[in-house]
């Protein structure tokens, strides 16, 4: 069943929330903001890093200065966020993208 709106910014803001504790325990040098649906992580060495919210689709998009462009829906069946294109998730993409291991609970 598809989340409805209120379900989606619920899941979806404690997503980002932890995406960015977890960031910036992860990477020292990470400068991370969380503003109105948006996640902004300025990484030393790497770049900007931007994850939001994007409410008509009831997707995470990721945009990533070493992958690219990646969007997520939610699998609830599995707890997480799950690429439209095939199989990753956003934690993995992230981590991958910053060599770093990242602990997101959910």
């Amino acid at each position: 069943m598809p989340l409805d709106e209120r379900q989606f910014a619920a899941i979806a803001d404690r997503t980002l929330e932890r995406l960015l504790d977890a960031v910036e325990d992860a990477c020292p040098d990470a400068d991370g903001e969380l503003r109105d649906g948006i996640l902004t992580l300025e990484v030393a060495g790497i770049g900007t890093f931007v994850v939001n919210k994007h409410a008509p689709n009831r997707e995470i998009w990721l945009s990533s200065p070493r992958s690219g462009a990646w969007h997520f829906g939610r699998d609830e069946a599995a707890g997480a966020w799950v690429s439209t294109r095939g199989s990753e998730r956003l934690e993995a993409v992230l981590a991958a993208d910053l060599c770093v291991a990242l602990r997101v609970g959910d």
